[in-house]
């Protein structure tokens, strides 16, 4: 099986070639957050201050991970505080969520609206680590390793496993 390197912030064009099992390598810029810091984010959406960050989620991936000296990692994305925001950042232009676990068939059905993705992660922080070419704390950074970053990254390994409607099985 080829492996595709695709680049974000993403094209609806490179979106909408994805299907579940391609193994791809996302380079680019990504942003990284879980549990403390994205439902934050959508609460700045709800209230429309949003643009005040200055930060363009449009193509953009969300990594569900902290960020420490230990690297980055994969957690767990059906969790509520993750999983429950991913309709809002969908709207606000995230294309692909980067993370771990199984989420609802809702989930699955709203990517399908956007031409948006989910693809998984296996736990090799070692590897990961070793493909970030940059981090930078871009909002909350009181929250420390669980603060919003945006990551500059080379042929990040994945297996897209959420796309057009369909899952992994």
């Amino acid at each position: 099986m080829e492996i595709r390197t695709i680049t974000a912030p993403f094209t609806d064009e490179v979106l909408s070639s994805l299907q579940v099992g391609d193994i791809v390598n996302v380079s680019g810029t990504i942003f990284c957050g879980r549990d403390a810091v994205l439902p934050r984010l959508v609460k700045l959406m709800e209230e429309g201050k949003w643009e005040e960050q200055g930060i363009d989620l449009k193509g953009g991936v969300i990594f569900h991970t902290a960020v420490s000296r230990a690297g980055v990692g994969p957690t767990s994305s059906n969790k509520a505080e993750l999983e429950g925001t991913m309709p809002q950042l969908t709207e606000a232009g995230i294309r692909m969520f980067l993370g771990k676990g199984e989420l609802k068939d809702e989930t699955i059905a709203m990517f399908d609206r956007y031409n948006a993705v989910y693809a998984v992660i296996a736990p090799v922080t070692a590897l990961l680590n070793s493909k970030v070419l940059s981090q930078k704390c871009i909002a909350h950074p009181e929250l420390g390793m669980e603060a919003f970053y945006e990551l500059q990254v080379e042929k990040f390994p994945c297996i897209i496993a959420a796309a057009h409607g369909k899952r992994l099985s």
